[in-house]
C-alpha cells in the first residue's frame, strides 16, 4: 500500500483544490447548487482518487483510479474555462489554476503510463 500523502501528484493536486474552495466562495449565491459544487466535486475528485487508488492493493487498480482522477481533472479544465468566460474568475486567477491543473494532468499521465509498462512487465509472457 502506497502513503499518498508522499506523492507530489496528490500534494499538488490537494493545493489545487484548496485554491478551487478558495475562489468559489467569490462566486454569485445563484451558482452554490451549479458550477460552484460542480467545480468542488471535480477537483476534490482527483486527490480522493489518487487517495483511493494508493488504498487497494495492485497497480492495476491504481491505474484505474488514476484514470478516474484524470477524467475529473478534464471536468475541472472545463468549469474553469466556463467560469472564467462568465466573468466569475479574474484572467489571472484563471491562467494559475490552468497552469496548475495542466501539471497535474501531465503528472497523472506520466504515473499512469509509468505504471502500465510495470504491470506489463510483471506479468509473465504465455
Amino acid at each position: 500500500m502506497l502513503d499518498y500523502r508522499s506523492l507530489q501528484i496528490w500534494q499538488r493536486s490537494h493545493q489545487l483544490t484548496l485554491v478551487v474552495y478558495a475562489q468559489t466562495k467569490e462566486f454569485p449565491r445563484e451558482e452554490l447548487f451549479g458550477l460552484v459544487s460542480q467545480m468542488r466535486r471535480a477537483a476534490s475528485s482527483i486527490p480522493t482518487n489518487i487517495a483511493e487508488g494508493c488504498g487497494r492493493g495492485s497497480d492495476a487498480e491504481l491505474v484505474r483510479f488514476l484514470t478516474i482522477a484524470a477524467g475529473s481533472a478534464s471536468e475541472l479544465d472545463y468549469q474553469l474555462l466556463l467560469a472564467s468566460e462568465l466573468g466569475y474568475l479574474l484572467p489571472p486567477h484563471w491562467q494559475s489554476a490552468v497552469d496548475e491543473l495542466t501539471a497535474i494532468r501531465k503528472m497523472l499521465t506520466q504515473f499512469i503510463q509509468t505504471l502500465k509498462k510495470r504491470i506489463g512487465t510483471a506479468v509473465p509472457k504465455p
